[in-house]
């Protein structure tokens, strides 16, 4: 029975609430002070005269979320070479979809906020789609939605991390530091030398692969973006030292998928989401930022992903999902609102003080993912019946 629900698509989505109901029972009751002090419990790792001292809060921050960003990297590149980002026609409607779902909401975002030279800077928040819980509100509708959407969702939420991808390492960093920058591009071309001579041994790149993390989590360029760099080095195919077909990536992939999905995601979501929401009125929420998130998570993503949809296969670059009606298209696009993790991860980058928008912020992502996903799994369930046109 338990081998049964982990291998179910929903079982992702429905840890992920539960760590966030609990961190938000802990942060809003008695044991408020036990949670925060778990959060900022401190972790040092010492090697020479290398020092590594954070708290719990930024290792799972830093450290975790390399490893998630590294499990997305390999996935990223699968579907480039042989899966469903493999060619343009596949490419087409997920890839101008998640155009449109990060620059409308994005719009938004900045409308309420470019007064702001501080809440500016979280223009991406809104912009994010959670592939886990997407998919696993997809699931709990079973055989009512056709495979080809689910296809859709998930390629466009991987172009969508890949845009977040871009984003962080464009537009959230710190100042650099050039020592660290020469050993993490000096570790990188190690590791594209190891995929050049045909390399399938997995622990020579995560030894180099530990290296490059460290210097990128020195130099100032967000500790995470060493995950995707990693993950583009390792090889798709190779042979073993018997010379028999074998691919590092897939081994790899397969063996993070359960440590992300039920490991690594609600214990980031479990640090993340225990917004103390006691102090918050609704005044507060009524702010720029609060509102500049949730409309942009809740309207945006919708307008972005169906309007660009819409266009494309109005003007015949691409066509509708096979089986898929327009209702259907337009709940899925719906359901790209539940911002969730990235979107969390992303405040966290934004504003490097937590409290600096008294949590509204994080509350906002919750509102707005959470009026997202109740929508969208209602027009899905409306659509089952009706006609494509």
């Amino acid at each position: 029975m338990i081998k049964k629900f982990m291998q179910q698509e929903s079982a992702s989505g429905i840890l992920l609430i539960v760590a966030t109901i609990l961190a938000l029972v802990l942060n809003n009751t008695f044991m408020s002070p036990l949670y925060e002090y778990f959060l900022h419990i401190p972790v040092e790792i010492r090697v020479g005269a290398l020092q590594l001292d954070k708290s719990l809060y930024h290792w799972v921050n830093d450290g975790l979320m390399a490893i998630f960003f590294l499990f997305i990297g390999l996935e990223v590149k699968r579907e480039m070479l042989e899966g469903h980002l493999s060619s343009l026609n596949q490419i087409a409607l997920p890839g101008i979809a998640a155009i449109g779902g990060m620059l409308v909401p994005a719009i938004i975002y900045l409308a309420f906020n470019m007064h702001d030279p501080i809440a500016i800077k979280g223009w991406a928040i809104p912009t994010a789609t959670d592939i886990a819980f997407a998919l696993g509100v997809l699931s709990l509708l079973g055989k009512g939605v056709p495979p080809s959407l689910k296809i859709f969702l998930m390629a466009l939420a991987i172009i969508d991390d890949l845009g977040a991808i871009v984003i962080i390492a464009l537009f959230y960093t710190t100042d650099l530091s050039t020592l660290s920058i020469s050993i993490a591009l000096s570790a990188l071309m190690v590791l594209l030398a190891l995929n050049i001579l045909g390399v399938t041994k997995k622990a020579a790149y995560f030894i180099v692969g530990i290296i490059l993390w460290v210097s990128v989590l020195k130099s100032g360029v967000h500790a995470t973006l060493a995950g995707v760099a990693l993950a583009f080095t390792i090889p798709l195919h190779g042979l073993d030292e018997d010379k028999k077909p074998t691919s590092p990536l897939k081994d790899i992939e397969q063996g993070l998928h359960f440590w992300v999905a039920f490991f690594i995601l609600p214990l980031f979501a479990f640090v993340n989401a225990g917004v103390n929401i006691t102090d918050i009125s609704l005044n507060e929420m009524s702010g720029a930022v609060p509102l500049g998130i949730i409309l942009g998570l809740f309207v945006g993503k919708q307008l972005g992903v169906f309007g660009f949809s819409w266009l494309a296969i109005k003007l015949n670059f691409a066509t509708l999902p096979k089986g898929a009606n327009w209702v259907q298209l337009y709940g899925v696009s719906v359901l790209t609102g539940i911002g969730f993790t990235m979107s969390l991860f992303i405040v966290s980058l934004a504003f490097d003080n937590d409290q600096i928008f008294q949590y509204t912020d994080k509350l906002g992502i919750l509102i707005g993912s959470l009026l997202s996903g109740i929508l969208g799994y209602w027009v899905l369930r409306r659509g089952r019946q009706k006609p494509s046109f």
